[in-house]
């Protein structure tokens, strides 16, 4: 059944944040926990702490909550947000997605230390050079963008190996420090 969704949570960031990385919308699962990527199987939190815990540090892993995970994310200087503040959508089915609103990511790039977007799959990286990249440009605004493979249960074909190294591929491209 389509459902009309709002976003329902703001993005985490600071001025230190050098990554901001976008997914389309939320899932059910993460719009019921207020957070990003809370699904149980969505591997984007295991390539986080793949590419960021620090093995000498126990304590610096995502952990299970919102707070530990916005607090691991802001240390390592990754922002988070969505393409989409609101849209039509079945379930978490990207390929639902309909009558989508785009979120205002200038006020992060203009306000951070942003040098790269990252974007979470093929709908978001869709839904970004359709509904994002006009209005920055517009603006003058200048920050490249990569598309990544999803972290989503969905996208099962992908191994967590291989999503660690386009990640750290990634991260890396945009100066932050990654353990591989």
């Amino acid at each position: 059944m389509v459902m009309h969704v709002e976003h329902g949570f703001g993005p985490v960031w600071n001025a230190e944040s050098r990554v901001l990385v976008l997914g389309s919308m939320p899932s059910p699962k993460s719009r019921e926990a207020g957070f990003y990527y809370m699904h149980p199987r969505n591997r984007f939190w295991p390539v986080m702490a793949a590419l960021f815990a620090n093995p000498a540090d126990p304590s610096d892993v995502p952990g299970d909550s919102p707070v530990s995970r916005a607090a691991f994310a802001l240390r390592h200087h990754v922002a988070l947000w969505d393409v989409i503040a609101s849209c039509d959508i079945v379930g978490a089915s990207d390929a639902s997605i309909r009558n989508a609103v785009p979120n205002d990511i200038a006020p992060i790039l203009r306000g951070s230390e942003v040098g790269l977007v990252v974007v979470t799959g093929a709908k978001a990286g869709q839904l970004y050079r359709r509904l994002i990249t006009p209005t920055l440009d517009a603006a003058g605004i200048g920050v490249p963008m990569i598309q990544l493979p999803s972290t989503s249960p969905a996208n099962a074909a992908m191994r967590l190996d291989d999503l660690v190294v386009a990640y750290g591929d990634a991260f890396r491209q945009a100066g932050v420090p990654v353990n591989v």
